[in-house]
């Protein structure tokens, strides 16, 4: 998996998405991320552990290739717009619910 920063995670998800258009799907993700790269230990390990500041990990993957980026507080909200108008630029490619599942059901009932 390769840790990228924002704006590049960015461009990279865009072409992930182009490349999926016709065939294929992109899964992404979202998590709390405090900083760790080890494991939580045990109970009988006390240690006590604070992150200095709260994160969000995404991560996104097309079955073959994986990216990820950590974004801070302090870019959430600039990151934040612009995920979510990469969002709906590439949401087209979705494809319509049959409407013929109700259609049956009203006339069962009459």
């Amino acid at each position: 998996m390769v840790l990228l920063e924002n704006d590049s995670f960015l461009t990279e998800l865009t072409r992930l998405f182009q490349k999926c258009r016709t065939t294929g799907s992109v899964a992404i993700t979202l998590k709390k991320y405090d900083g760790r790269t080890k494991p939580v230990p045990r109970k009988g390990h006390p240690e006590s552990y604070e992150p200095a500041d709260n994160k969000c990990l995404l991560r996104a993957s097309d079955g073959k290739k994986k990216i990820s980026t950590v974004v801070s507080t302090k870019e959430v909200i600039k990151f934040q717009m612009a995920y979510s108008n990469l969002l709906r630029a590439h949401m087209d490619g979705l494809k319509k619910k049959d409407k013929k599942s109700k259609s049956k059901k009203t006339k069962a009932t009459q």
